[in-house]
């Protein structure tokens, strides 16, 4: 049985470093975002539009204004990944300290303070489904979601283990124009962008 066991995780482990390759073969080839989940290859075909990165802006600045020198509000690569999970994740902005981001490869997971998603016009539910449930896998302590859709967004947090495996226990809602605090640092997002109507 151990054997069986041994080789369903080998055989996971190997097409999750087919997937990831994969990503990031097409990362310069192909428009749009591609990320890794239990489910699959997640691609957000549209490229993030002007909202979107103003947003990513602003909060990457009101947040690295309250924050101590030596953490960062942080919008580049690498991503945050869990290979025995199979998951591969690209935050928009994730909270970490500086030393944390020494080395090559991915972020490990358990480093980032919080996990910051903008909420995709063509994929909402890849943010509001799928990284509620991959971010506490991944053992990140807080993550955040502003949706410019809608102008409003919640603060999750309190991982806590359930029978489907470990969620968050405690969601915070907030609206724009609202402070929100985000671990211990509070701001203002009077000043955060909506997505025009269609």
């Amino acid at each position: 049985m151990t054997i069986a066991a041994d080789d369903a995780q080998q055989g996971a482990s190997h097409l999750y470093r087919a997937m990831r390759d994969f990503v990031q073969s097409m990362d310069d080839t192909l428009p749009g975002k591609f990320e890794i989940t239990k489910e699959g290859i997640v691609h957000d075909l549209t490229a993030p539009n002007g909202p979107h990165e103003l947003t990513r802006a602003c909060l990457r600045r009101h947040l690295e204004k309250v924050m101590p020198e030596n953490l960062v509000a942080h919008t580049g690569t690498p991503d945050v990944e869990n290979e025995p999970e199979g998951v591969m994740r690209h935050p928009d902005v994730m909270l970490i300290a500086e030393a944390d981001m020494e080395g090559d490869g991915s972020f490990d997971p358990r480093t980032i303070i919080a996990a910051i998603e903008i909420v995709s016009r063509s994929n909402p539910d890849n943010d509001w489904v799928s990284k509620v449930r991959d971010y506490p896998l991944l053992g990140i302590p807080l993550y955040v979601i502003f949706d410019p859709r809608v102008g409003e967004g919640a603060v999750l947090s309190d991982i806590h283990p359930t029978p489907g495996g470990p969620r968050y226990a405690t969601r915070k809602d907030f609206m724009y124009g609202e402070d929100v605090t985000i671990a211990e640092w509070t701001i203002s997002t009077a000043d955060l962008p909506r997505y025009p109507n269609q």
